[in-house]
């Protein structure tokens, strides 16, 4: 499985919309429950964040490579949950 990396903003409704749709693409598609995200809080973890190039939340990374970026609509969370999966 590939490592995923989720960058949000604890404040931020976008990242709120994200986390909501990612806990129903896991519950409609049960293969999709192991995938664990590493969540890295930016304002939180900023030396981290900084070593990656990304402008808006939530921003999503599937093993160092970004792929998704800004807000999330949720026909978008299971396409990219199953990328992590290949």
């Amino acid at each position: 499985m590939k490592r995923v990396q989720l960058f949000y903003l604890r404040n931020c409704p976008f990242c709120k919309k994200a986390f909501a749709y990612i806990e129903a693409a896991k519950e409609a598609h049960p293969e999709l429950a192991a995938i664990e995200l590493e969540l890295i809080e930016e304002s939180e973890e900023p030396a981290v964040a900084d070593q990656y190039d990304y402008y808006y939340v939530p921003c999503f990374y599937i093993d160092g490579v970004k792929v998704h970026e800004g807000g999330i609509y949720p026909e978008e969370v299971e396409p990219l949950l199953r990328r992590a999966l290949e």
